[in-house]
């Protein structure tokens, strides 16, 4: 083959092999079936879809409410203020057990103990509260929730099933939901002894029993409630309330936290 040809053809072989470019992931796509008002812009504020059935349909895309698209209540950084401390809205303290409030004073003092440091998985909760974006797949018998993080996944069965008796203990539990009117009642049980709730340590035990109340009151807005009643860290149970954002136009991208990790240096004192 003459050389002239022949350098086209292994040019186009490098091109093949190299890493997906941006422009190859999806992250311009147009999202089909966004409501639009009368001028074409995304109409935030429409009803949200219904599934079959009449149900909200939760699928989508979010994201997490930051300043810059929840205003001055929120802080100053590119990650929700819940991921710091997840009871950063509460006006009360959190009502720890004895002792408690000296793990979490341990805790906050020693960075590198927080599991997310170390790349692990960080628990049900703080899928809602972490700073990559999520994807909510409703299906007739499922509510499926896809994480960029780790490529991580939850499952929350709508199919009748109850929770189990003698779980073996995971970082996500064992979730089942019902309908009540408009809104997705979870309970999840079955986590881990070790979970962390926050940055700041606040704790989550195997006794723990998570209720969520998700909603979605209008096409770009999911409401998500949260209330944690653990016995082990808590003399009572509370709850914590989050917003999240519609993402148009984009997709999860894979992210594998030990790849190229460069933030533990940072981290570390």
């Amino acid at each position: 083959m003459p050389v002239k040809l022949l350098l086209p053809c292994v040019a186009a072989l490098i091109v093949a092999a190299l890493p997906g470019t941006v422009s190859g992931q999806w992250l311009d796509y147009p999202t089909p079936g966004v409501p639009r008002t009368s001028d074409g812009k995304p109409n935030m504020s429409a009803p949200a879809p219904r599934t079959a059935d009449g149900k909200p349909d939760l699928s989508g895309m979010w994201g997490w409410e930051t300043r810059a698209n929840c205003g001055a209540h929120c802080n100053d950084t590119q990650i929700s203020r819940e991921f710091i401390n997840i009871a950063a809205s509460l006006k009360e303290r959190l009502p720890y057990q004895p002792e408690v409030a000296d793990l979490v004073k341990t805790r906050t003092a020693s960075q590198d103990a927080d599991p997310n440091v170390h790349c692990m998985p960080r628990g049900a909760p703080r899928i809602w509260t972490d700073d990559y974006y999520k994807r909510i797949v409703q299906v007739p018998d499922r509510v499926i929730i896809l994480t960029e993080r780790n490529m991580q996944y939850r499952q929350i069965f709508t199919d009748g099933r109850p929770l189990p008796d003698d779980p073996h203990p995971t970082w996500n539990g064992y979730s089942t939901a019902r309908w009540e009117g408009d809104t997705l009642v979870v309970q999840t049980i079955g986590f881990r002894d070790d979970l962390w709730l926050d940055a700041n340590g606040n704790p989550l035990t195997s006794a723990a029993k998570l209720t969520e109340r998700i909603r979605r009151p209008r096409y770009g807005t999911l409401e998500i409630e949260m209330t944690i009643d653990d016995p082990k860290s808590y003399t009572a149970a509370w709850t914590v309330q989050l917003t999240e954002p519609l993402v148009l136009d984009s997709e999860l991208l894979d992210y594998y936290c030990l790849e190229n990790e460069k933030d533990w240096a940072h981290m570390v004192k």
